[in-house]
């Protein structure tokens, strides 16, 4: 009779961990994406991982060619690169579920469209998930606040432009 108790609560975390399931569009899926992330990107490093992230440039509304395309994505998208430096495929399986988990329960932010694609070291096989869980979200602020600080950035430099062309040394009399 305990046996049977115990399969209807396995059930019903079943059913209630599916509902908790990393959405595939935060995910990242293509190939191109992965490396458009490594070599246009930039990085963060912390203890047991890597991470890289690129911001998506918008896309323009009036093109022909976007009514053909989907919609892009809004927020972060997560891909996960876990090389067999790591171990045999159990070990790295076991190092993408964590990190699925770390991001899914970090909350992504939805502030900033950019790719991520997140690189373990070898410690993150023996590090706490708690530990893990910090990383990630640590990751996750340091690319919001540097990605907003480069659009701010850009939106300053739009409105300092305005200068008249040839104008560049200052005036004789300002000495």
């Amino acid at each position: 009779m305990a046996d049977a108790a115990l399969e209807t609560r396995h059930d019903s975390a079943m059913t209630a961990e599916k509902a908790a399931r990393f959405p595939r569009t935060a995910r990242l899926l293509r190939h191109a994406d992965f490396e458009r992330v490594y070599k246009q990107g930039r990085r963060h490093f912390s203890a047991s991982m890597t991470v890289f992230y690129w911001v998506r440039p918008e896309r323009d509304g009036d093109s022909e060619t976007s009514a053909k395309k989907p919609p892009a994505p809004q927020g972060l998208r997560v891909g996960f690169t876990v090389g067999r430096a790591l171990g045999g495929a159990v070990q790295r399986n076991r190092v993408k579920r964590r990190l699925r988990e770390a991001v899914r329960l970090s909350g992504l932010p939805g502030g900033v469209a950019a790719d991520v694609v997140i690189n373990p070291k070898k410690s993150l096989l023996t590090t706490d998930f708690s530990v893990v869980l910090g990383e990630v979200t640590r990751a996750f602020a340091v690319i919001e606040q540097k990605l907003s600080q480069q659009a701010a950035e850009r939106t300053g430099a739009d409105r300092t432009i305005d200068r008249k062309p040839g104008n560049r040394k200052p005036e004789a009399g300002s000495r």
